[in-house]
């Protein structure tokens, strides 16, 4: 197992792919948030403080609605609330060593790709390594948003279209290697995307909020995951082991 600085550089080489994704997509944030009235201060404030796509270009959409702040705060909450189940399960897998202020620090990072990532990286989750994916990709969020911002929407939608191809590109990368080695994850993968075409065009379900989609496909699909696929525990493997010997 990587041991001290390793781990943080280890962190960073595999978060530079979340920072192109993340320069990219912040991009489009920063031309949302001018397009809504913020200044250039604002719009990074906005970025560095609510790491998350969906989140922002809804509450700056609202912005230039000019809806209250209650309804903002209450749809970034419905759209960010998947967030919880991913601390939760990252605080599972968590190292013993971890104190409570890097716990905090890592909760403000946890994002769908940086939870990918942490999840994926082993047995016991390093606070050196999130340390590292986040030490370039946070900047760059943030960075992507200034610029956008500073752009003052004069790249064309086209342009903008393609940039966000990236983001895909980016899940892809973090997806397919652990499904090539487990055939589980590669199962539940194609569940999860079947469901998710299915919330997309089935009446009714098409209707909800795709924040809440993906809390309800997360913990049905997890849920079921853990009930028909159980993962071993390796000290009790061990212990068991010991105990027949």
């Amino acid at each position: 197992m990587l041991k001290g600085e390793n781990k943080f550089y280890k962190g960073m080489h595999d978060g530079m792919a979340v920072a192109l994704g993340y320069l990219a997509v912040s991009f489009t944030l920063g031309i949302a948030a001018r397009k809504a009235g913020l200044t250039l201060f604002q719009a990074m404030l906005a970025s560095a403080l609510n790491n998350t796509s969906a989140g922002e270009f809804a509450a700056f959409t609202l912005i230039g609605a000019g809806v209250s702040y209650l309804e903002v705060a209450v749809t970034t909450l419905i759209l960010n609330m998947r967030y919880v189940l991913m601390s939760c399960a990252l605080s599972q897998k968590a190292d013993n060593s971890i104190s409570t202020p890097q716990r905090l620090f890592m909760s403000h990072y946890i994002t769908d790709e940086i939870f990918g990532l942490s999840i994926m990286s082993g047995d016991k989750l390093d606070f050196k390594y999130v340390f590292g994916i986040i030490a370039v990709s946070g900047p760059a969020w943030t960075l992507g948003t200034v610029l956008g911002a500073l752009s003052g929407g004069i790249m064309p939608v086209s342009v903008l279209s393609a940039m966000n191809v990236a983001l895909y590109g980016m899940f892809i990368a973090v997806i397919i290697p652990p499904a090539k080695k487990d055939k589980t994850i590669a199962l539940l993968i194609v569940v999860s995307m079947v469901s998710s075409l299915l919330f997309s065009i089935l009446p009714g379900l098409k209707n909800i909020s795709s924040g809440m989609t993906i809390i309800i496909l997360t913990v049905v699909i997890s849920l079921a995951a853990a009930i028909l696929f159980p993962v071993e525990d390796k000290k009790k493997k061990k212990e068991v082991v010991s105990c027949e010997a």
